[in-house]
């Protein structure tokens, strides 16, 4: 098969080469794929970025988001058919989805919501099960609660929120005058031009912070929250407790202690709760996801779609930080 690979960790191009198809394990299915996502997460694996934290085996195929169609099941799978439409974001490890062919564990895979594209499909699971993890899982948001929601017309942006506004909060947000119409009909409540306004100065008494951007945003975010409020960080720095949960050796886990020592102490200072959110695979909630695509409570937003052949400009796009939603490669035409 076709596959966008990475010899070594690089900032250049992926290199599209003829690979084996995956092997399909006894609790795998394979998925043809129709439509990849692609994530800045792709980016960073690509230049050495999680190579302490995720030592992945060189040569690898990049892609952590896939929309596609089974064509074939390993023989303990018990929830897929050959022919079932299915989305998912593959675990750590087994990755892949830059190809024509992707083997998942059936754990990891949900059914595709009946009333989008796979285009659209594919832009939904890592950034929507970001969102689910953040907001659902790690902070319960509630109804009546004030969040804050960083970057709202990014991908993870644009479904946390549609979610957080299901889920009954008020959501403020930052991005460019220029996407407060997309983000209004999203649902944003309080929209800040970050161009000209900062937020530390407008919000304040928030419960809850997703945080996406840099150290310095990270540290303003802590000025808004109001005492026994809740960040989230999607973009670092690390844990001590994330660092645990991987089972890292206990060297990197003194560098990530290090590295996190600061906003964990002004935290501290502040009586609010930091941590770090590094998703993981889960299709019983990519399930639910699903669940509320198809009750309209959650739309796609995707911002261009490029061919396979051009998988390393939609990389270049998605690194240029112009994206505005999602970037999707479309592997192969769902009407072949």
């Amino acid at each position: 098969m076709k596959a966008f690979i990475i010899n070594k960790y690089t900032k250049g191009v992926l290199q599209l080469a003829d690979v084996p198809n995956p092997v399909v394990d006894n609790n795998d299915v394979l998925i043809e794929v129709y439509s990849a996502g692609v994530n800045v997460l792709d980016s960073k694996i690509k230049k050495g970025e999680f190579k302490l934290m995720l030592p992945y085996k060189l040569p690898m195929i990049l892609g952590h988001d896939v929309a596609g169609i089974v064509t074939k099941v390993g023989k303990n799978v018990t929830k897929f058919k050959v022919g079932d439409e299915v989305y998912s974001r593959p675990a750590d490890y087994h990755v892949g989805t830059f190809a024509q062919y992707v083997a998942v564990n059936e754990k990891d895979v949900a059914f595709k919501p009946k009333n989008i594209s796979m285009n659209e499909a594919a832009s939904i699971p890592l950034v929507a099960l970001t969102a689910w993890q953040a907001l659902v899982e790690r902070v319960h948001l509630k109804k009546g609660q004030k969040v804050f929601i960083q970057a709202g017309s990014g991908g993870v942006g644009t479904i946390a929120i549609q979610l957080a506004k299901h889920l009954g909060a008020l959501v403020a947000t930052t991005a460019s005058n220029k996407s407060f119409e997309l983000l209004k009909n999203l649902g944003a409540d309080v929209l800040i031009d970050y161009k000209t306004h900062d937020f530390e100065h407008v919000l304040k008494e928030y419960d809850v912070v997703v945080n996406s951007q840099d150290q310095k945003t990270l540290e303003k975010s802590l000025n808004i929250l109001k005492r026994g409020g809740k960040i989230i960080s999607i973009s670092g720095p690390p844990t001590p407790e994330f660092a645990k949960d991987l089972g890292l050796p206990w060297y990197i886990k003194m560098i990530i202690s290090l590295i996190s020592f600061s906003t964990r102490s002004k935290s501290q200072k502040k009586q609010v709760e930091f941590s770090f959110l590094f998703m993981r695979a889960e299709g019983s909630q990519l399930q639910e996801i699903t669940n509320l695509i198809e009750a309209d409570v959650i739309k796609p937003v995707v911002d261009k779609v490029f061919a396979f052949e051009q998988t390393n400009e939609a990389l270049e796009y998605v690194e240029s930080g112009r994206a505005k939603g999602k970037v999707v490669i479309q592997v192969k035409s769902e009407n072949l």
